[in-house]
C-alpha cells in the first residue's frame, strides 16, 4: 500500500518482461531532468542480483549475515536488505525510505498490480494480453505500433520519448 503522507507523484511503467520498460526509461530520464525534475527511481526485479562487489566489506559483511547493510560515502548511499527468497518487496515500505525532500517525482519500473498511476509499455508482436483493458491505474498506452484493439487510454508511440516525456510533464501539471 502506498503510504497516504507521500506528498510526491508516483508514476509507474508496466509491461511484460522484454517490452522495453528499462530502454523507455533510460530515454525519458535525461528529457524529464532537463525540465528540472528530480528524481527517483524504484525498480522491481524477479531475479536474484548483487549489488555490492564481490569480496569488498559490505559484501563479506552481508553474508556474514547482516540483514540490512547501508553503505556510504560522500557520492553515494546504498541500502541493501536481505529478503526471504519468497516474499516480494512492497512498493510503500520501499517508497518511505526515499528521500522526499530531494524528490519531485518516483519512476516504478515493474510493480504492475500495485494500484499506482501507471504507463503501459506495449509491443503487439511479442501478443502479450492489454493491461489497460482491467487495470484502470493506467493512464497511458506507449507501443510500437496501434494496438489491435480499441483502448480506453490514449496511446503514445513507444519510439517518441519526448512525447512521451511531455505527456508526463502535463500529467504533473494536471494533479
Amino acid at each position: 500500500m502506498i503510504p497516504s503522507e507521500l506528498s510526491i507523484p508516483v508514476l509507474g511503467f508496466a509491461a511484460f518482461s522484454g517490452s522495453g520498460k528499462t530502454t523507455l526509461l533510460e530515454k525519458l530520464i535525461p528529457l524529464l531532468r532537463k525540465h528540472g525534475l528530480r528524481l527517483a527511481l524504484v525498480k522491481h526485479s524477479h531475479h536474484d542480483f548483487e549489488m555490492d562487489r564481490p569480496g569488498k566489506d559490505s559484501d563479506r559483511l552481508r553474508r556474514a549475515g547482516a540483514g540490512q547493510v547501508l553503505l556510504a560515502s560522500k557520492y553515494r548511499t546504498a541500502w541493501i536488505r536481505e529478503g526471504d527468497g519468497q516474499t516480494e518487496p512492497d512498493l510503500g515500505e520501499l517508497l518511505q525510505r526515499l528521500d522526499t525532500g530531494q524528490v519531485d517525482l518516483v519512476l516504478v519500473e515493474g510493480f504492475r498490480e500495485e494500484p499506482i498511476a501507471k504507463i503501459e509499455i506495449h509491443r503487439p508482436s511479442l501478443e502479450k494480453p492489454l493491461l489497460c483493458l482491467r487495470d484502470s491505474h493506467i493512464i497511458a498506452l506507449a507501443a510500437d505500433e496501434q494496438p489491435r484493439q480499441d483502448v480506453p487510454v490514449p496511446v503514445l508511440m513507444l519510439d517518441d520519448s519526448e512525447s512521451i516525456a511531455d505527456f508526463i510533464l502535463s500529467w504533473l501539471e494536471d494533479r
